[in-house]
């Protein structure tokens, strides 16, 4: 298997492990809390994270340029905080909440969003 395709599977892991990091062990209340308000610092700080954790992704799947690697994270920035912001938006104006389907449905479409970024982002690196 040519090494190409290991540094893929290997750059899609470590953001797959990354993300369950940032959204499940390091995410707080301040963050959880407040990703439906726009704007708000808690929401900003949750994708900042995720940004900052991404970074050692580049060890395996150097971007072409740093300012190329720069528009990567601030594209994984505004994506993960609009996806984010948007299921808390959905959740609030529908009274969804974690004993009904439609909130772990809304869960599941925003885990997959997410998900598809990576694999855009390794996407991106690896051409």
């Amino acid at each position: 298997m040519p090494d190409i395709v290991y540094a893929i599977i290997l750059g899609f892991t470590f953001l797959s492990v990354k993300h369950t990091i940032a959204d499940f062990f390091l995410q707080t209340p301040y963050q959880y809390l407040n990703k439906g308000t726009y704007g708000h610092p808690g929401g900003l700080l949750h994708s900042g994270i995720h940004v900052a954790l991404s970074v050692p992704v580049f060890l395996l799947l150097a971007p072409s340029s740093a300012l190329f690697g720069a528009a990567i994270l601030a594209g994984e920035f505004v994506v993960h905080y609009h996806t984010d912001w948007l299921k808390e938006q959905a959740n609030k104006r529908n009274g969804w909440q974690p004993d009904g389907p439609a909130f772990w449905r809304a869960f599941g479409v925003d885990q997959l969003a997410h998900m598809l970024t990576y694999i855009a982002i390794v996407y991106l690196l690896a051409r």
